[in-house]
């Protein structure tokens, strides 16, 4: 091959890194330009509430309004992450290391379908299926364990309270938390693994000595991830919620989560009232934000400790 055609195909290949390079730039500068609007839209429409006289608005002032709602936010996320989190990464973990290969292939297919379904299909089940079989349960709880504040009676007759929401919003981020945990666990260096079994540890040890450290960043991420589709869930809780103001009991009627809210009232706001959902939505984006630059931080802190170096 000539030098010549050698420089000409080096030339093409610097003209593509070149434009390669450009897109991605773009894309990336995009995605901040799209996230600046969205703030500044949201910051605009909800001045109004803001500004008006605390009387007027919902619940006396704004303070008053939002803070039940975000306190509902955020004890569906907590339940529902307290649930998928250890059954994700258990099922991750027999997936891409215990499971045969073919039952593991089928089961990682299975974890992906899951995360295809729609919401508005999780909240269906949970209003049909779910909250109904969670009535006697509740009640049992309710009778027994009455003594504890989070299972306080009387119990709902519909099942449809905070805990059905949790549990049904543990359902809907597992997919994403196993199938992120799985690729993060398979992506594990085999020489890390083969050499702690070939020091004798068993299984089990070689996961907590080699695997558990390597993906521990990866698994904060896909926690973190499904807590921001749990916070952002609307349908899902909206079907399976019977909404009423704050209370500490889980099986009782009450509670209310901000995107809940909005999705049922936004149809027929107007004037304040809409402003006042669109305050609550400037809200939910500042919480979801929080929670990704915690995230951020808490990978970038135990990263340089992780078995990638």
């Amino acid at each position: 091959m000539s030098s010549k055609s050698i420089s000409g195909e080096s030339g093409t290949g610097r003209a593509g890194d070149k434009v390669f390079s450009g897109i991605a730039v773009t894309a990336g500068c995009l995605i901040l330009f799209v996230l600046f609007c969205v703030a500044v839209f949201l910051m605009w429409q909800a001045l109004p509430t803001f500004m008006a006289d605390p009387a007027d608005i919902s619940g006396g002032g704004f303070g008053q309004y939002i803070l039940p709602l975000v306190i509902g936010t955020v004890i569906a996320a907590i339940i529902a992450l307290l649930i998928a989190t250890p059954v994700g990464i258990g099922v991750a973990l027999f997936i891409s290391h215990y499971a045969p290969r073919r039952l593991a292939q089928g089961l990682g297919y299975l974890v992906d379908l899951l995360a295809a379904i729609p919401s508005v299909v999780y909240g269906a089940w949970g209003m049909t299926v779910l909250a109904p079989a969670l009535v006697a349960p509740y009640s049992w709880l309710a009778e027994n364990a009455g003594w504890i504040p989070i299972f306080a009676g009387p119990a709902s007759q519909t099942g449809k309270t905070m805990l059905t929401a949790g549990i049904v919003l543990s359902v809907m981020v597992l997919p994403i938390i196993t199938s992120l945990t799985r690729e993060i666990f398979l992506q594990t260096p085999k020489l890390h693994e083969e050499a702690a079994l070939a020091m004798g540890a068993t299984r089990w040890e070689m996961i907590r000595m080699a695997v558990f450290p390597f993906a521990r960043p990866g698994v904060v991420s896909a926690v973190m991830l499904g807590l921001g589709r749990a916070l952002g869930e609307t349908m899902a809780v909206a079907l399976v919620l019977s909404s009423g103001g704050l209370i500490a009991s889980l099986i009782r009627p009450g509670n209310q989560t901000i995107a809940a809210e909005i999705a049922l009232n936004f149809p027929e706001a107007f004037g304040l009232r809409l402003s006042e959902l669109i305050a609550a939505g400037l809200v939910l984006f500042l919480i979801t934000l929080a929670v990704n630059v915690i995230a951020r931080w808490i990978i970038s802190r135990h990263k340089e400790f992780s078995g990638a170096n």
